[in-house]
């Protein structure tokens, strides 16, 4: 992967936490292990939480890198992870560099025993573990109020490892008010299982900011993601969801099939924003898809392609639908795109606009500074933070850019 930065900001940080004392967590767990707030915690090189054995970080907590021995955090399947911060105190798992920036170290790993659609799949980035099985309600702990930093350094090029991924998790997991700040591949990347997720921000993400694939059919409620102009992965195409059946594009099941509930996700809305900014959504490879209630704006090649013939197909039967959207890009010949030979743009324009979503040129923004849904533009009840509700990013997360 090559990232390019430009119009580095000159803001300051929050002020961090001042625990007292500096622990290097290393290889595999082996016996239960609680992270707590009144230490710095630092991964020297890729650390595993194992089958029987459970890791738990107190709010308030914060975990840094090595800077050397680029650490990430993996969770294995049959391993726990109880992360339960609070808005006043998240758990942050950041670089530890002096002066941070995107790529710095891996990230957070969570596998489980769900279903996916690959045959003995092992998870990307250098990591090399199994994931997946045959429990739809399989648990890995809790992930609440987090928030990973920089994250994404590359095993090699093509396998990087995203902020935060999930192989194979199950529903009996939660995960809720977790955010990725500056990521160097994807922000979220699911990979089968049916984890439900809600609470989710994505900021200045280099790739996707959500991504789903082999057979991922769980439920995501309220989202954000802001993109920055002048970062971008330069190798790849920067989408705000991205979402494949599989590599190839087959049927194979369980089909995925995220559903998607108040999302707003933003763009970079800048002609002059670095050429790899691409698509608000991108389906493709035989995938389906529910969209609902959700706004996208600002992005800079089109807000909606469907990029297959059996995604197509999906789309045209209604197993697959964009119920009550808000769509509007930057390239506004292609707020809707195509390449099947089964849908043609108008029907697919026709089509969407007929299950009540918006597709529109317009460049008022649908939402306030704070993300909240602007009434007076669009419904009030969509969005990621609907008109007359509290703003629940307050406190525990990170927008501005401090590197």
């Amino acid at each position: 992967m090559m990232v390019v930065l430009l119009g580095l900001g000159s803001c300051k940080p929050e002020e961090p936490i001042v625990p007292t004392t500096n622990t290097e967590l290393v290889g595999t767990l082996t016996e239960n292990k609680t992270l707590t707030a009144d230490k710095v915690w630092t991964l020297k090189g890729y650390v595993y939480v194992p089958e029987g054995i459970t890791l738990t970080i107190e709010a308030g907590t914060k975990v840094v890198s090595d800077v050397t021995e680029k650490g990430a955090l993996c969770v294995e399947r049959g391993g726990k992870i109880y992360a339960n911060g609070t808005a006043d105190q998240p758990i942050v798992l950041t670089s530890g560099q002096s002066s941070p920036k995107p790529g710095d170290w891996g990230g957070l790993i969570i596998l489980g025993n769900a279903p996916t659609n690959k045959p003995n799949p092992t998870i990307e980035g250098g990591v090399g573990r199994p994931y997946g099985g045959v429990d739809e309600s399989d648990n890995s702990g809790v992930l609440k109020y987090v928030r990973v930093e920089y994250a994404g350094i590359a095993a090699f090029p093509g396998s990087e490892i995203n902020a935060f991924t999930f192989g194979g998790v199950g529903k009996g997991t939660v995960v809720d008010y977790c955010e990725s700040y500056y990521a160097n591949d994807d922000a979220f990347e699911f990979f089968g299982g049916n984890v439900n997720c809600s609470h989710l921000v994505a900021v200045g993400t280099a790739d996707d900011d959500y991504d789903f694939d082999f057979g991922y059919v769980g439920t995501i409620k309220f989202a954000i993601s802001k993109r920055d102009p002048l970062f971008v992965d330069m190798a790849d195409a920067g989408n705000g969801i991205e979402c494949d059946n599989d590599g190839t594009g087959s049927l194979v099941t369980p089909i995925t099939n995220p559903k998607l509930n108040n999302f707003t996700l933003i763009g970079p809305n800048d002609p002059s924003s670095l050429p790899n900014h691409n698509l608000a959504m991108r389906w493709r490879r035989g995938t389906n898809f529910t969209v609902q209630y959700s706004i996208f704006y600002g992005y800079m090649k089109g807000g909606f392609s469907i990029e297959s013939d059996p995604t197509a197909q999906s789309f045209i039967n209604g197993s697959s639908t964009m119920f009550n959207n808000y769509i509007s890009s930057v390239d506004t010949i292609n707020l809707v795109k195509t390449n099947s030979t089964l849908l043609s743009k108008d029907a697919m324009l026709t089509k969407v606009k007929s299950q009540g979503t918006v597709v529109t040129s317009s460049q008022i923004k649908p939402f306030d500074e704070n993300f909240q849904t602007n009434s007076i533009v669009v419904n009030g009840q969509w969005g990621a933070i609907p008109s007359g509700s509290s703003n629940w990013t307050l406190g525990w997360t990170r927008f501005k850019k401090i590197f």
